[in-house]
């Protein structure tokens, strides 16, 4: 009698991670019903990035999951990185600079014209 091969009934997932030097995405067999969590666990990627905490935000193909989502076939788990910087305040300091740039562009053109 020949062993049965469960290798049918796993699952292809995929767990990806980057920072700005490095991506690794990382491709696994996990059981039916194998949440993301579960999948990040059994891919090691925290042994290779330190920095991933207990409890990363998460998402499959760019929507945002929960930890204990399950995953299906062909998943790929993606774990984000924190933001180091507030979008909205990035946006206005960009919006502010670029006011005061076209303020000084502006007076410099006015004070550039000659008088008669």
């Amino acid at each position: 009698m020949e062993p049965e091969d469960h290798t049918a009934d796993m699952l292809q997932v995929e767990v990806a991670y980057a920072t700005p030097d490095r991506q690794l995405i990382l491709k696994l067999q996990v059981p039916p019903g194998t949440s993301v969590a579960g999948a990040i666990e059994a891919s090691g990627v925290r042994q290779q990035f330190a920095e991933i905490g207990p409890h990363p935000v998460v998402g499959i193909f760019s929507c945002k999951v929960p930890l204990d989502y399950q995953l299906a076939g062909g998943d790929r788990v993606e774990i984000y990185r924190p933001l180091l910087v507030d979008p909205k305040l990035s946006r206005r300091q960009r919006v502010e600079q670029q006011r005061a740039g076209q303020q000084r562009s502006k007076q410099a053109r006015v004070s550039g014209k000659k008088h008669h």
